[in-house]
């Protein structure tokens, strides 16, 4: 399964942490190993970082930690190497969009780059792509197709596929890709990767060359999932001077459901690729295992508004980005990409508009028929093509390929494709979950439990994903709350957290200083926790609530009751019920029981 190839020693972002956090000498060494892995001549690259540029981001970064106080620690991306598609500007190299006739030399970072430095990352190349990032195939760039890392005979999937390519192979942790139709999950089903497809407007396109505004993202590859979630975090952010730039409103769970509940379609085309649909077949008894519930819903709408990307006014856009350059030399566009992005001089400002309608009721149609699930699951791709079979028929199988990526960002939809098995012929098979904008966390805390499952190979590198600890850190855009009584799960107040899409994490214990009582007088019983020497541990649920939901549960919390800092046993601070001194009289001291419980176990079984 694996192509034989050279990667770096580490491929887990925790794992480097590791060590060069500790070691931060070692850096130059592991970057002259890069430099001896990445050739020239190897084409994912459009632009290979020298050892000087290397060097000139190394320099201020060691200088931080050896000169200006700061600790390794706090530069949480230190000294990680990543490459960036070279249709996102990095200062010091020239960006192309895969058009040499088109190449400037930026004088500023991109906002995700800028955002990646500062938290001591490494530019260590920029790379090849479908040119203007229009293709989902890899093969539309005059620095030559970059070839599937399995098989050399067949593609690599774009546009992002110099960006797949290099992860790929372990040539560095993550890489930067975009995403307008698919291409940053296409590359990363045809080369064993994971591709995340954020919410639109979470990370910053200031500094992206477009493609259609409307709908570019910029991506992340990476091999594991978690990786590419850790980095998405630091990438992610409102950016005031990006028109298409949101805030995130903090009101998505942290998670899936505890059983969740996935969407299907009910109508699945392979395109005579029979060993896709018996990857795809396999994937959906793997997800029924886990617990999974899986059920068909009409694919119609997805499907109409998918073919909208190409077949209407959208492709306008496309033509709008590049036309100065399709006016004064439309030589200097690939002829695929020149007769794609011609084809938007066909439309009227009516057919624009009427289009947007149309993509307005496809997507609410869509929103309905997705109600009620956690995410909607699909191959990323249908099939796959040799160069070959690429090269007689360019679009039509182009077309193919985003059968079930085209309508995620016309839909305000986010996606995580993740690997799933390997065919017959040793290639890669893909799925890909989608769910609405801003579940980007929960997708990714349910791939990273698929890949432990799966224990996939990662990437071509012929190695097992790297073992992920088990306490789960919260959310930036949740609260860790911590319950002990009638917010429990299965008792009378816990539809106050599920109402509000938080989410249960894990049972765990208090420090042992803490004592319970059953409060007098309440309605439904309650216990109340106070923090007092000679207590014991009390058990406790941890649930994660949206921090825009969170004021709206305190607000729902009575007196004698409050929200504090709690301490659980293994030293971590987390919110939680406190009670006031006052609402003790009364009360009963039940910390014996080590529980509320255990108690009401107690109580039920002596009648009382």
């Amino acid at each position: 399964m694996s192509n034989g190839v050279d990667s770096l020693p580490v491929l887990s972002i925790g794992e480097w942490l590791d060590i060069y956090q500790a070691s931060p000498s070692q850096l130059a060494n592991i970057y002259t190993q890069f430099l001896s892995l990445a050739r020239q001549d190897d084409n994912a690259w459009i632009t290979l970082a020298s050892r000087e540029q290397i060097d000139a981001q190394l320099a201020p970064l060691l200088r931080a930690v050896t000169e200006g106080g700061r600790e390794p620690r706090e530069f949480p991306l230190f000294g990680v190497p990543f490459a960036v598609k070279d249709n996102i500007d990095v200062a010091g190299f020239p960006t192309s969009a895969a058009c040499p006739e088109f190449l400037y030399h930026p004088h500023e970072d991109a906002a995700v780059v800028a955002r990646l430095k500062a938290a001591g990352a490494i530019v260590v190349g920029k790379t090849n792509l479908d040119q203007f990032a229009t293709g989902l195939v890899g093969t539309r760039s005059p620095y030559g197709a970059v070839t599937n890392t399995f098989d050399k005979r067949y593609v690599s999937g774009g546009s992002s596929s110099g960006s797949a390519s290099v992860v790929a192979r372990g040539l560095t942790l993550f890489s930067l890709g975009t995403d307008t139709a698919g291409s940053g999950r296409v590359p990363a089903g045809f080369n064993n990767i994971v591709g995340l497809k954020p919410t639109r407007g979470w990370l910053s396109n200031r500094g992206l060359v477009p493609a259609c505004q409307f709908l570019d993202c910029i991506s992340v590859f990476a091999l594991q999932v978690e990786d590419a979630r850790r980095v998405a975090d630091i990438a992610g952010g409102y950016d005031p001077d990006d028109p298409w730039s949101r805030q995130d409103p903090y009101c998505a769970p942290a998670r899936l459901s505890e059983r969740p509940r996935f969407a299907i379609p009910d109508k699945l085309t392979f395109c005579g690729d029979s060993q896709n649909e018996q990857a795809f077949n396999q994937a959906l008894a793997q997800m029924s295992a886990l617990g999974v519930t899986l059920e068909p819903v009409d694919f119609t709408p997805f499907r109409e508004l998918a073919e909208q990307l190409y077949a209407g006014p959208w492709v306008a856009e496309r033509t709008l980005a590049v036309r100065d350059l399709l006016e004064k030399n439309p030589l200097a566009l690939d002829p695929t990409v020149r007769t794609i992005v011609k084809q938007g001089y066909r439309y009227s400002a009516c057919d624009a508009w009427q289009a947007g309608y149309q993509r307005a009721q496809l997507s609410r149609q869509i929103h309905q028929a997705l109600a009620g699930f956690d995410a909607l699951l699909v191959p990323t791709s249908p099939t796959i093509r040799t160069l070959e079979e690429m090269a007689q028929e360019p679009v039509r199988y182009n077309a193919e390929f985003g059968t079930y990526t085209n309508f995620t960002n016309l839909a305000d939809l986010c996606a995580l494709a993740l690997p799933s098995s390997f065919r017959e012929d040793g290639l890669p098979a893909g799925i890909t979950l989608i769910a609405p904008a801003w579940h980007d966390a929960a997708l990714a805390h349910f791939g990273q439990r698929w890949q432990q499952a799966l224990a996939l190979p990662v990437g071509a590198t012929g190695r097992a994903p790297a073992t992920l600890p088990e306490a789960a850190l919260p959310s930036t855009g949740h609260v860790r709350l911590a319950v002990v009584g009638a917010h429990l799960r299965g008792m009378p107040l816990n539809h106050q957290l599920t109402g509000r899409d938080a989410v249960f994490i894990e049972q765990t214990i208090t420090a042992p200083d803490y004592r319970l009582y059953a409060l007098a007088n309440t309605t439904p019983p309650k216990p109340g926790l106070v923090r007092a020497p000679g207590g014991n541990a009390i058990e406790v649920e941890l649930w994660d609530v949206p921090l825009a939901r969170f004021g709206e549960f305190v607000a729902e919390v009575p007196a004698p009751l409050g929200i504090g800092s709690l301490q659980l046993a293994d030293g971590r601070q987390v919110k939680g019920f406190i009670c006031e001194p006052l609402g003790l009289e009364g009360a009963t001291n039940i910390s014996e029981w080590g529980g509320w419980r255990a108690w009401l176990a107690r109580d039920s079984h002596n009648g009382q």
